[in-house]
């Protein structure tokens, strides 16, 4: 059984709330957004209703500055609701520190918890700006948005596949194609980075790549990745402005110092 929490700051301790508030309108200049109400959802499996109950006032919310929820289908009734949560394969923090923390609390087995945010928009918002909003709230690199239906089960059976496919037809892709075959597979890379993949499967490689490439490639594509898996060596930088050119040059003298 699926066990769900919303855990909301009580009004007087909204700072991230109001800060989104502020972000969306300053950012995206979106005025009639009057109000922004953020929801921590949590959904447990492999735990007791007892453990769940024990959980939410020691584990999963700070009964001082948290208001806690069941249910919120009544309270999302006053606005538009974007929900988001990480893609799989992403680490989640919160869920995996909840779930540690309620296996000390429990000194049972470790339940499984998967979390989301729930972010409720008060106002008289357009359906531009609501899909503006949504887009900047969800970071398509990392995050997806999340179905607000309670699911069944938070286990996951992935199929093992006996044979990797190879993208037949990839090194023949137009512009559009290429844009295409971004959207289809849900890559983070973006249209020029998907066109020097094409170029270096169609010209060093000469053939078409495999599902499993293209999906490391764009993983290890983001400049987090980059900074951490591939040690780039600068050896020539040009600067033409002679102000930033002479605080560069501060900066490597106080590095080696």
């Amino acid at each position: 059984m699926v066990y769900r929490l919303f855990v909301e700051k009580k009004e007087e301790f909204s700072v991230e709330a109001n800060s989104v508030l502020q972000d969306i309108q300053t950012a995206l200049l979106i005025t009639n957004l009057k109000k922004v109400r953020l929801f921590n959802r949590y959904d447990l499996e492999d735990i007791s209703q007892e453990d769940f109950e024990a959980s939410i006032p020691t584990v999963l919310s700070e009964p001082q500055v948290d208001v806690t929820y069941t249910d919120i289908a009544d309270i999302l009734q006053s606005g538009r609701v974007i929900a988001s949560e990480y893609l799989p394969g992403q680490f989640d923090q919160r869920a995996d520190s909840c779930a540690q923390c309620i296996q000390i609390l429990t000194q049972k087995e470790r339940p499984l918890v998967k979390t989301a945010r729930v972010y409720l928009l008060e106002g008289d918002l357009t359906d531009e700006e609501y899909a503006r909003i949504r887009e900047y709230l969800i970071n398509p690199v990392e995050s997806r948005e999340a179905s607000l239906q309670l699911p069944k089960t938070l286990k996951t059976n992935y199929t093992i596949p006996n044979k990797v496919d190879t993208l037949t037809g990839f090194t023949k892709l137009d512009k559009e194609g290429l844009h295409a075959f971004i959207v289809q597979y849900g890559l983070a890379m973006d249209d020029d980075d998907i066109a020097f993949c094409q170029k270096y499967f169609k010209e060093e490689e000469m053939r078409d790549p495999t599902i499993t490439e293209i999906k490391m490639i764009d993983t290890y594509w983001s400049d987090h990745c980059r900074h951490t898996t591939f040690l780039t060596n600068i050896d020539h930088i040009d600067i033409e402005p002679d102000y930033i050119k002479d605080s560069f040059h501060k900066y490597m003298q106080i590095r080696a110092k």
